[in-house]
Protein backbone atom coordinates (compact mmCIF):
# COMPACT_ATOMS: atom_id res chain seq x y z
CA UNK A 1 0.00 0.00 0.00
CA UNK A 2 1.11 3.13 -1.27
CA UNK A 3 1.78 6.08 1.35
CA UNK A 4 -0.74 7.85 -0.44
CA UNK A 5 -3.45 5.24 0.17
CA UNK A 6 -2.91 4.90 3.92
CA UNK A 7 -3.47 8.22 4.11
CA UNK A 8 -7.06 8.57 2.17
CA UNK A 9 -8.98 6.75 4.82
CA UNK A 10 -8.46 9.11 8.27
CA UNK A 11 -8.92 12.43 5.60
CA UNK A 12 -11.78 11.09 4.61
CA UNK A 13 -13.11 10.03 8.21
CA UNK A 14 -11.90 13.84 9.02
CA UNK A 15 -14.02 15.19 6.60
CA UNK A 16 -17.15 13.37 7.77
CA UNK A 17 -16.64 13.91 11.22
CA UNK A 18 -15.79 17.52 10.72
CA UNK A 19 -19.74 17.53 8.77
CA UNK A 20 -21.15 15.95 11.82
CA UNK A 21 -19.45 18.27 14.18
CA UNK A 22 -20.69 21.13 11.65
CA UNK A 23 -23.86 19.79 12.06
CA UNK A 24 -23.93 19.62 15.94
CA UNK A 25 -22.53 23.35 16.16
CA UNK A 26 -25.34 25.10 13.79
CA UNK A 27 -27.78 23.17 15.96
CA UNK A 28 -25.45 24.20 19.49
CA UNK A 29 -25.55 28.11 17.75
CA UNK A 30 -29.38 27.89 16.65
CA UNK A 31 -30.09 27.16 20.68
CA UNK A 32 -27.46 29.89 22.37
CA UNK A 33 -29.52 32.37 19.75
CA UNK A 34 -32.49 31.16 20.62
CA UNK A 35 -32.19 30.81 24.90
CA UNK A 36 -29.51 33.13 25.59
CA UNK A 37 -28.20 30.46 27.60
CA UNK A 38 -24.40 30.40 28.37
CA UNK A 39 -21.85 28.85 25.36
CA UNK A 40 -20.87 26.49 28.09
CA UNK A 41 -23.84 25.36 29.67
CA UNK A 42 -24.90 24.29 25.53
CA UNK A 43 -21.68 22.67 24.69
CA UNK A 44 -22.39 20.69 27.44
CA UNK A 45 -25.56 20.06 27.10
CA UNK A 46 -25.11 18.60 23.84
CA UNK A 47 -22.10 16.61 24.72
CA UNK A 48 -24.23 14.99 27.20
CA UNK A 49 -27.37 14.41 24.90
CA UNK A 50 -25.23 13.50 21.76
CA UNK A 51 -22.88 11.38 23.65
CA UNK A 52 -19.99 13.26 22.16
CA UNK A 53 -17.07 11.64 24.11
CA UNK A 54 -18.46 8.28 23.18
CA UNK A 55 -18.48 8.66 19.18
CA UNK A 56 -15.61 11.16 19.28
CA UNK A 57 -14.25 9.02 16.39
CA UNK A 58 -17.57 10.59 14.66
CA UNK A 59 -17.07 13.42 15.57
CA UNK A 60 -14.49 16.47 15.84
CA UNK A 61 -14.89 17.62 19.29
CA UNK A 62 -12.30 20.12 19.23
CA UNK A 63 -13.94 21.57 15.98
CA UNK A 64 -17.32 21.59 17.52
CA UNK A 65 -16.19 22.63 20.47
CA UNK A 66 -14.17 25.83 18.85
CA UNK A 67 -16.98 26.23 16.09
CA UNK A 68 -19.19 27.04 18.55
CA UNK A 69 -17.37 28.93 20.80
CA UNK A 70 -15.78 31.13 18.18
CA UNK A 71 -19.52 32.20 16.73
CA UNK A 72 -20.17 33.18 20.37
CA UNK A 73 -17.51 35.27 21.00
CA UNK A 74 -17.34 36.95 17.31
CA UNK A 75 -20.54 37.96 16.83
CA UNK A 76 -19.27 41.68 16.95
CA UNK A 77 -16.90 40.59 14.32
CA UNK A 78 -19.17 38.25 12.28
CA UNK A 79 -22.19 40.22 11.89
CA UNK A 80 -20.93 43.51 9.97
CA UNK A 81 -19.89 40.65 7.07
CA UNK A 82 -23.21 39.72 7.15
CA UNK A 83 -25.31 42.84 7.25
CA UNK A 84 -22.65 44.37 4.35
CA UNK A 85 -23.23 41.48 1.99
CA UNK A 86 -27.36 41.20 2.51
CA UNK A 87 -30.39 43.42 2.09
CA UNK A 88 -31.73 42.80 5.29
CA UNK A 89 -30.67 42.85 9.05
CA UNK A 90 -29.06 39.51 10.51
CA UNK A 91 -32.02 39.38 12.93
CA UNK A 92 -34.42 39.27 10.35
CA UNK A 93 -32.47 36.30 9.02
CA UNK A 94 -34.52 32.95 10.00
CA UNK A 95 -32.70 31.74 13.32
CA UNK A 96 -31.39 28.29 11.74
CA UNK A 97 -30.00 30.17 8.31
CA UNK A 98 -28.35 32.79 10.86
CA UNK A 99 -26.78 30.45 12.56
CA UNK A 100 -25.34 29.11 9.36
CA UNK A 101 -24.11 32.23 8.38
CA UNK A 102 -23.02 33.03 10.99
CA UNK A 103 -20.92 29.55 11.54
CA UNK A 104 -19.83 29.50 7.83
CA UNK A 105 -18.52 33.37 8.39
CA UNK A 106 -16.77 32.38 11.45
CA UNK A 107 -14.67 29.37 9.42
CA UNK A 108 -14.31 31.69 6.56
CA UNK A 109 -12.49 34.23 9.08
CA UNK A 110 -10.74 32.09 11.19
CA UNK A 111 -10.22 28.35 9.37
CA UNK A 112 -7.84 28.85 6.90
CA UNK A 113 -6.96 24.97 6.98
CA UNK A 114 -10.34 24.92 5.59
CA UNK A 115 -11.08 25.68 1.60
CA UNK A 116 -13.43 28.71 0.98
CA UNK A 117 -15.25 25.99 -1.24
CA UNK A 118 -15.35 23.73 1.80
CA UNK A 119 -17.35 25.96 4.05
CA UNK A 120 -19.92 27.23 1.65
CA UNK A 121 -20.67 23.69 0.08
CA UNK A 122 -21.23 22.39 3.43
CA UNK A 123 -23.56 25.14 4.96
CA UNK A 124 -25.40 24.85 1.53
CA UNK A 125 -25.78 21.33 2.32
CA UNK A 126 -26.66 22.08 5.69
CA UNK A 127 -29.24 24.61 4.84
CA UNK A 128 -30.47 22.21 2.54
CA UNK A 129 -31.29 19.83 5.24
CA UNK A 130 -32.71 22.27 7.71
CA UNK A 131 -33.79 25.22 6.25
CA UNK A 132 -36.76 25.93 3.61
CA UNK A 133 -36.53 24.74 0.13
CA UNK A 134 -34.58 27.36 -1.43
CA UNK A 135 -33.17 29.00 1.90
CA UNK A 136 -29.86 27.47 0.03
CA UNK A 137 -29.55 30.01 -2.61
CA UNK A 138 -29.72 32.95 -0.18
CA UNK A 139 -27.25 31.47 1.98
CA UNK A 140 -24.87 30.57 -0.71
CA UNK A 141 -24.96 33.74 -2.42
CA UNK A 142 -24.65 35.63 1.07
CA UNK A 143 -21.34 33.64 1.70
CA UNK A 144 -20.38 33.73 -1.95
CA UNK A 145 -19.86 37.53 -1.45
CA UNK A 146 -18.59 37.42 2.03
CA UNK A 147 -16.41 34.66 0.98
CA UNK A 148 -14.77 37.01 -1.99
CA UNK A 149 -13.97 39.70 0.59
CA UNK A 150 -12.77 37.39 3.93
CA UNK A 151 -10.21 35.05 1.23
CA UNK A 152 -10.41 37.54 -1.86
CA UNK A 153 -6.59 36.25 -2.81
CA UNK A 154 -7.95 32.11 -2.09
CA UNK A 155 -11.10 32.76 -4.37
CA UNK A 156 -8.89 34.64 -7.58
CA UNK A 157 -6.34 31.67 -7.15
CA UNK A 158 -9.33 29.45 -7.56
CA UNK A 159 -11.54 31.33 -10.37
CA UNK A 160 -8.11 32.27 -12.61
CA UNK A 161 -7.50 27.92 -12.42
Amino acid sequence: MSASESNSPPVKSTAKARGKSRRLAMQAIYQWQMTGDSITDIKKQFFEENNMLAVSSKIDLAFFSESVSGVASSISEIDPYLEKNMTRSVESVDPVERAVLRLAVYELINRFDVPYKVVLNEAVNITKEFCAEKSHTFVNAVLDKVAKEIRHIEVKATESK
